[in-house]
């Protein structure tokens, strides 16, 4: 569940955690004319990076560094959306295969010298969230109250800002 007070003091912290704790995010670049696609983000928070792995000859691959790329975010509970730009690079970085190579990528590659494995490194400049309750009980008190005050119901936070460091 997302904590409201975290999303209005600290979103970008808060959007740190969430894509650490997802399996996967939609990824694209819109001006490619492809669609966003699933993919595992591997999250380098102090680095201000995502890395994927994917194959050499892959869509998103070919269309790097084409445009601005977006990754959207859903939480496993859908009380979080995000939506992050910036720069997606080819990154075939060595010690970042290293760093975040487990059995599950293993499962696709033959090994961490496969010359069809590459990786992407998402360089995020900006974000937009969204965290809302998950609550119903909060939710159907908050439709009561802004139909009878005719206000809108404060059911969550949404939030931009800037990503560099």
């Amino acid at each position: 569940m997302v904590d409201l007070k975290e999303a209005r003091n600290d979103p970008k912290k808060q959007l740190w955690d969430e894509i650490e704790d997802v399996r996967a995010v939609m990824l694209g670049i819109p001006s490619s004319g492809q669609h966003m696609q699933p993919m595992a983000p591997m999250a380098a928070r102090e680095e201000n990076r995502v890395w994927f792995f994917t194959r050499r000859d892959s869509e998103l691959v070919r269309a790097a560094g084409s445009g601005k790329a977006q990754m959207c975010v859903v939480s496993d509970d859908q009380d979080y959306h995000a939506c992050v730009s910036g720069a997606l690079i080819e990154n075939r970085s060595p010690r970042h295969i290293e760093r975040f190579w487990s059995p599950v990528v293993a499962a696709w590659f033959e090994g961490k010298d496969d010359p069809e494995m590459t990786l992407l490194e998402l360089v995020p400049d900006h974000a937009s969230v969204w965290a809302s309750s998950d609550s119903s009980l909060r939710f159907g008190w908050e439709i009561a109250k802004a139909n009878l005050t005719n206000e809108e119901p404060d059911i969550g936070h949404h939030a931009q800002f800037a990503m560099g460091a």
